[in-house]
């Protein structure tokens, strides 16, 4: 049963978006490290994708008045999970969320703060039961995000496209007014969510990078992200994607050099 947003903390309501395929193998260790950090009048909203395995049986036993798990017929890929859970969301703030990692401890407390003064926050991951670094494209070692570039829209901008930006959709959060600009999602994105969300928040002047790491990541031979750089071909046609995104963005009124009023 939904749970009413008026037992949610001072604070405001906390919506946790995970799509799910096939995790039954790790999501209820996941689930397991987001629920005693959300408050009674939060929320867990799960989209499974029309999983094969038994992910929705195993959700289904977690006996928390929090979850709202909708389980659909159609496959549609992850992006269109994250989106539908988006939509779904109640919350004023909305958590991304993967099936197969672990929240570190207090991460929606630094997420949350962090979003009273950006529309779109952004954090750094670690490797479950692995080193903390990350390692990215070009010989960098520790891909991270730094609070020192948060609101250099035109930087930030530079970098995502040129794929030297690291956006974790995991390790992000929005507040509920980004929606405005975030959904629906362009049409023809079918996959890098978070480099969508990242670019709208750049162009929207409200991008917040935190310099803490927020979630372990889970590395295993089913994982979506690539833990490797990618080919040429699938680096530029990300690439294209990523501009025809920006001109969408363009049309919904996010404009580099003009700012966007947020509150």
């Amino acid at each position: 049963m939904p749970t009413d947003s008026s037992d949610a903390t001072p604070r405001g309501m906390v919506s946790v978006c995970m799509a799910t395929y096939n995790g039954a193998a790790f999501v209820t260790e996941q689930i397991a490290s987001i629920l005693p950090q959300l408050a009674a009048g939060d929320e867990l909203v799960i989209v499974d994708d029309a999983s094969r395995d038994d992910t929705v049986e195993v959700i289904s036993r977690l006996d928390d008045p929090r979850i709202r798990l909708v389980a659909r017929d159609e496959n549609r890929g992850y992006v269109r999970t994250f989106e539908q859970a988006l939509g779904l969301a109640r919350g004023e703030y909305l958590f991304l969320c993967d099936q197969d990692d672990v929240w570190i401890p207090g991460r929606v407390d630094i997420m949350v703060e962090a979003l009273g003064e950006h529309q779109v926050i952004a954090s750094n991951l670690a490797t479950l039961g692995g080193p903390d670094r990350i390692p990215g494209p070009f010989w960098i070692t520790d891909w991270r995000v730094s609070s020192r570039d948060s609101d250099h829209s035109v930087r930030n901008l530079v970098q995502l496209l040129a794929g030297l930006q690291c956006y974790w959709g995991c390790a992000m959060a929005v507040r509920r007014d980004a929606l405005d600009y975030l959904l629906p999602f362009p049409r023809f994105l079918d996959e890098t969510h978070d480099q969508w969300i990242g670019l709208c928040g750049n162009m929207a002047h409200s991008m917040g990078h935190v310099d803490a790491r927020t979630v372990w990541r889970r590395i295993h031979d089913s994982n979506l992200t690539p833990t490797q750089p990618r080919g040429l071909i699938p680096a530029l046609r990300s690439r294209l994607m990523l501009l025809r995104c920006l001109a969408v963005a363009w049309q919904r009124g996010l404009h580099v050099g003009n700012p966007r009023k947020h509150g």
